[in-house]
């Protein structure tokens, strides 16, 4: 009797060793695996079932299927195995991907040993045939669940309803629900993320607030429902909001959630971080995070994204240092975030650090997500070389990092390597490396990319070849309306105007602003003003509170000298001036440790004096070098010396002078610009880089413009 007991409980130490092997899934918990099974053969006569029970689970939850299949179908006999027994294995089937593995041991379970699946085997089974979109087997599972009256059980019946929904058999799913005699708030969950992850936002809070009148308690207060929602709720219902911007609504559910006394929790804060940052209230969204007591990664990337998705990259730099200085644990999603307001400053030194971040964090290679973002910001910061370096350090790429540098060459002007890296992806030969890599389909966002290749190449042939083969199905999907944009782009560019609004008024669809705004650009350059005011007229109609249309259509007049016409334009401008104002531009550059930001006849920084004696030596050397101005961008009721002073003080151009002052020579000069570069500066860019003997690198708002030897890699084509 005492040697049983002994035995019993050694059996019981030694399952709860194999329960701690399975919580912790890493290599040394299998070694620990391992050395418990071999005590179990040397000390244990007979392995009890309970031991091969957790021998099995373990095996299969640390993904060693093929150790748990041995255990199980040759070493424990057929009256042994149990309903436990197998749905160890399928469960660890399943949680590993091998769900085809996992119905094929759920057949043997049947066939072989006539064993009648529980209440924990349905839910596994339930979730292959969700992964493997199986809707017929899925009703199939469900049907054999109802005949074992398991329809009754909860557990059964979320994971039922769950995958309804993830094999798009949405109206089983409901009438599911609503025919449960019994439901807990993991079922209401169910519902709700569900409806919201398929873009059902009102249905989803319509079911919540069914949730909070559905039943009552006989006891205490009677507005409270016996089912109480949770974080989870709270966190989906909130998604919704975040994703159809509804304010009000979101502000309603935070309440819910402080009477409810969920607005502590970390998970519900970040939640409204996310929600209240996208809907623009920064503020708001900066409140709920200083009220968090033990921040952690996540609500610190949280706040990084809220910045950067508010063009505030500058504030989400600034918090990135702060936890750099603190004693917080970096996560992918963070680095991608400060990544992304990186690149969106485009300082290059921000990304550089940053990458060392995620370099000492171990991410560069193995992480796809932080790989991706680093080859976005080298690219967008105009570092074409560090964004390649980037792309080949990866050990696995996918079309995200491959749009990423291929729209990289296409900003900066590289239209042959964008097409050619194109082709690469396309058949899966890389030639650079002399080996042979992965074949990937193109998606809409690769499309744009090379698309915006061929329109700042000037490739306007290839350009319609790919368009063609995308309208005949060659990639998968039909051209959209950001396809149909970059064909009159590029159209409009290479001077064929008239070729470009006979393809607008061709179009199968509505034209969007951006087509408008691109035909507009190009009468602009080719002085096609009675072509422009079509186009002005169209945006006028789409957007009637963006004036800077009213602008480009006056100065599309006026370089066509048609000063009377572009005079009516620019008074219509000024009586919607008091409604809605252009965006100033500016400029800014990195140097002495910040950002450094410069509006057109800029007068308030430090190093004013010394910013306009180089601008007015520069200019001096411009002419003396056979520089004329551009003076048909500047406002055409001033004489022609003002015109020209109007030009020379430009915020790129101070920018510029600035830059020459405190960078050292051999540096590069990069200047980003948030509007477009005008024909002046583009003009005298050139000229000032053969004077200086220096590489100057502008970002604006289209493309890139590496300015070398009084050349630009746009070859004028912008």
């Amino acid at each position: 009797m005492a040697a049983t007991a002994a035995t019993a409980a050694s059996a019981a130490a030694l399952g709860a060793l194999l329960s701690s092997a399975v919580s912790s899934s890493t290599q040394s918990s299998l070694r620990l695996g391992r050395a418990i099974h071999a005590k179990v053969i040397r000390t244990q006569r007979k392995i009890s079932p309970f031991l091969v029970n957790h021998l099995i689970n373990m095996y299969s939850k640390l993904n060693q299927l093929d150790s748990a299949e041995i255990l199980l179908l040759r070493l424990t006999p057929s009256a042994s195995r149990s309903v436990v027994t197998w749905t160890s294995l399928i469960s660890g089937c399943v949680q590993n991907g091998h769900l085809i593995a996992a119905l094929r041991h759920f057949s043997d379970m049947r066939r072989r040993d006539n064993v009648l699946p529980n209440d924990f085997t349905f839910p596994c089974l339930f979730k292959a045939a969700a992964s493997l979109n199986a809707a017929f087997l899925g009703r199939q599972l469900h049907g054999s669940a109802v005949k074992l009256n398991f329809d009754g059980d909860v557990y059964v019946a979320s994971s039922a309803l769950d995958m309804y929904f993830k094999t798009d058999l949405h109206k089983d799913a409901y009438d599911l629900f609503d025919q449960m005699p019994h439901r807990n708030i993991a079922t209401w969950n169910a519902l709700i993320c569900n409806a919201v992850l398929n873009g059902h936002v009102y249905e989803a809070v319509g079911r919540f607030v069914e949730l909070l009148r559905g039943g009552r308690s006989g006891e205490g207060d009677p507005l409270r429902p016996i089912v109480v929602p949770d974080s989870v709720t709270f966190c989906a219902l909130l998604n919704a909001c975040a994703d159809c911007l509804n304010l009000k609504l979101g502000q309603q559910l935070h309440s819910f959630m402080i009477r409810y006394g969920y607005d502590g929790e970390v998970a519900v804060s970040i939640g409204l971080i996310d929600f209240y940052g996208k809907c623009k209230e920064v503020k708001l969204a900066k409140m709920i995070f200083d009220g968090i007591n033990e921040k952690n990664s996540v609500s610190w990337g949280s706040m990084v994204a809220v910045y950067k998705q508010n063009d505030m990259e500058e504030k989400a730099w600034e918090l990135f240092h702060g936890v750099m200085k603190g004693n917080v644990g970096v996560t992918d999603f963070l680095i991608s975030s400060v990544l992304s307001a990186c690149a969106g400053l485009a300082v290059i030194e921000f990304g550089r650090m940053a990458h060392g971040v995620a370099m000492k964090a171990a991410f560069v290679e193995k992480n796809v997500v932080v790989g991706s973002a680093l080859v976005d910001m080298y690219a967008k910061c105009g570092s074409i070389e560090d964004c390649e370096r980037a792309f080949y350090d990866m050990k696995e790429r996918n079309l995200f990092v491959w749009n990423a540098l291929i729209g990289g060459y296409a900003h900066q002007g590289y239209a042959d390597t964008a097409l050619l890296l194109f082709e690469r992806m396309m058949t899966g030969v890389n030639k650079k490396k002399e080996n042979v890599m992965n074949m990937l389909m193109p998606n809409h966002v690769t499309l744009v990319c090379v698309l915006t290749a061929c329109s700042r190449g000037g490739k306007v042939d290839v350009g319609m070849d790919i368009f063609e083969s995308m309208n005949k199905g060659k990639y998968g999907f039909e051209p959209g309306v950001e396809h149909y944009a970059c064909v009159v782009d590029m159209l409009g560019r290479a001077g064929l105007v008239d070729r470009a609004y006979e393809f607008i008024k061709n179009m199968p669809i509505c034209p969007t602003i951006s087509i408008w705004g691109a035909l507009l650009g190009a009468c602009k350059v080719y002085k096609r003003p009675d072509l422009g005011r079509i186009a002005a007229e169209s945006l006028f109609e789409l957007d009637p509170a963006d004036f800077g249309n009213h602008i480009l259509l006056s100065n599309t007049l006026a370089a066509a000298e048609r000063w009377e016409e572009a005079t009516c334009a620019r008074k219509a401008l000024m009586k919607g001036i008091g409604h809605n104002k252009k965006g100033t531009g500016y400029s800014w550059i990195y140097a002495k440790n910040s950002i450094h930001v410069f509006r057109a006849k800029d007068t308030s920084h430090e190093c004013y004096h010394e910013i306009h004696a180089i601008l007015d030596k520069l200019r001096r050397d411009m002419k003396a070098a056979g520089y004329v101005p551009n003076t048909e961008v500047a406002l055409y009721d001033l004489e022609a010396e003002e015109k020209e002073s109007e030009i020379g003080y430009h915020s790129e151009k101070i920018a510029l002078a600035f830059g020459l002052i405190t960078l050292p020579p051999q540096l590069p000069i990069r200047i980003n610009k948030n509007l477009r570069v005008c024909v002046d500066c583009h003009s005298a860019m050139k000229f000032i880089s053969g004077i200086i003997g220096r590489e100057i690198i502008v970002r604006d708002n289209s493309q890139f413009h590496r300015f070398k030897d009084n050349n630009c890699s746009c070859g004028d084509y912008w």
